[in-house]
């Protein structure tokens, strides 16, 4: 018998999209009345006659033209930002024909014009599809790293992601609402995250969770530094989340750019004379550059680094002639709060390629 694929993700929108010849994904009405229900463009009691309107008006007809007089006509002027923003997005969305399409021109421009919660949305869309027929919860929950910021923390020897939307929700409420928040402030309740580590005991519970984003991912290596060298990591955990990290990468570059790759964490990065990286994030690609040009990255800094991946091509001839049949190097890395904040287009635009795709 098949093997059944959970649903998961019901707030990604792919039931509102349609797949093309290629399996990338088209815009609807149906996806763009999902998108007006994001609590930036909800309607509020302080909502004017105005916004009202118009916010009435696109659910009828989502792809209808919207003047600027109605715009100018909203009494508020956050209001009148917000749906700026997301007509500028939701004509794009309709203009590149794709989700794919619109994601790789607005990042290929380099002037991303608009908020980073559209982009966020346009990724999950993605990845929800090409995880359709995955059915590895490990798989799932660290897509969740490409779009949604993450917490590292040191729990019991485990180096651990967590949503930091969640996590800072339950800290300050303890998950119930207002009177969590007084109850932690009167000290009447410890604030404990009602969250849980990933594991096969209880991965078949993700797949009807995994709207509550509070599960746990394990990233942890068994950490030696040696600075003069580079950084040595040893694998502790049989399912290990940056290998399941790994294969939604591969995924991703194969889905967006057509491209097969391998991508493994290393457990020892000794080569000083690498010829190509890319950091996954802001903060690993500083590090990862000062490297390369053998300048002094401080202990406090290298100890940000999470792991470190090698990036293989299936078919070498797709590279640039001058790296062809060397490997990628990959870095992900906390910024100085902890926080792990994946750039998924920094995959896509700087793989060395022959020919751009």
């Amino acid at each position: 018998m098949p093997t059944l694929v959970p649903d998961f993700w019901s707030h990604s929108g792919l039931m509102h999209l349609a797949r093309d010849e290629r399996g990338w994904l088209r815009p609807t009405d149906a996806y763009v009345r999902h998108l007006l229900r994001r609590p930036e463009l909800a309607l509020v009691p302080e909502s004017c006659a105005a916004e009202v309107a118009l916010h009435e008006g696109l659910q009828v007809a989502p792809l209808k033209p919207v003047a600027a007089a109605e715009l100018a006509a909203m009494q508020d002027a956050d209001a009148r930002e917000n749906y700026t923003v997301f007509l500028r997005f939701r004509d794009g969305l309709q203009a590149a024909g794709t989700l794919e399409a619109y994601y790789l021109q607005l990042m290929r421009s380099g002037a991303v014009n608009v908020p980073a919660v559209f982009i966020d949305a346009v990724v999950q869309a993605l990845l929800r599809n090409l995880l359709d027929d995955c059915n590895d919860a490990f798989e799932a929950r660290a897509a969740e790293l490409l779009f949604r910021p993450q917490r590292i923390t040191l729990q019991d020897g485990q180096m651990l992601a967590g949503d930091r939307a969640t996590l800072d929700m339950l800290n300050e409420t303890a998950g119930l609402g207002e009177v969590g928040r007084l109850l932690l402030q009167s000290g009447a309740l410890q604030p404990t995250a009602q969250v849980q580590v990933l594991s096969a005991d209880n991965a078949a519970q993700y797949w009807q969770e995994s709207d509550r984003h509070h599960f746990l991912l394990d990233l942890t290596h068994e950490l030696t530094q040696d600075l003069s060298h580079g950084l040595t990591f040893k694998m502790t955990r049989a399912r290990s989340g940056l290998k399941a990290l790994a294969r939604v990468l591969e995924r991703w570059v194969a889905h967006l750019m057509g491209v097969q790759v391998l991508i493994e964490p290393v457990h020892q990065v000794t080569d000083s004379a690498w010829r190509w990286h890319i950091g996954l994030d802001v903060e690993s690609t500083a590090i990862l550059n000062d490297l390369y040009q053998d300048r002094t990255v401080e202990a406090e800094r290298m100890q940000r680094l999470v792991s470190l991946f090698t990036l293989t091509f299936a078919n070498p001839a797709e590279m640039r002639a001058d790296v062809a049949g060397k490997p990628v190097y990959l870095g992900l890395a906390t910024n100085a709060e902890g926080v792990v904040r994946i750039k998924p287009q920094n995959l896509l635009l700087n793989l060395p390629l022959a020919l751009q795709t």
